[in-house]
């Protein structure tokens, strides 16, 4: 159990299998982590964040379609998550 001072660490993610990853997929994700790790750096995380095509991954007939770019989704958070990641903000654009 995480002591009530720390919170949990992010999870990992995982490559789903059966889906095609471009260059622009690959993108997104490498970002997705590289904000997840810096926010969790500044104590804060949004565990709906996610790496995401904003279309399906494959034609009408079931076979896969590349993705000409991905979106990194950043999903929702409580009020004080908000409130901590315009104060990280701040500082950041401050310091």
């Amino acid at each position: 159990m995480t002591p009530p001072s720390q919170k949990p660490p992010l999870p990992h993610r995982t490559r789903q299998t059966g889906r095609p990853t471009t260059a622009k997929i690959q993108e997104a994700v490498d970002a997705h982590d590289a904000l997840a790790a810096a926010l969790s750096a500044a104590g804060i995380q949004l565990p709906a964040m996610d790496a995401r095509t904003p279309w399906p991954d494959t034609e009408d007939d079931g076979s896969a379609r590349p993705a000409p770019y991905a979106l990194v989704h950043l999903g929702v958070c409580s009020p004080p998550v908000a409130h901590a990641l315009a104060a990280a903000i701040r500082g950041g654009a401050s310091g």
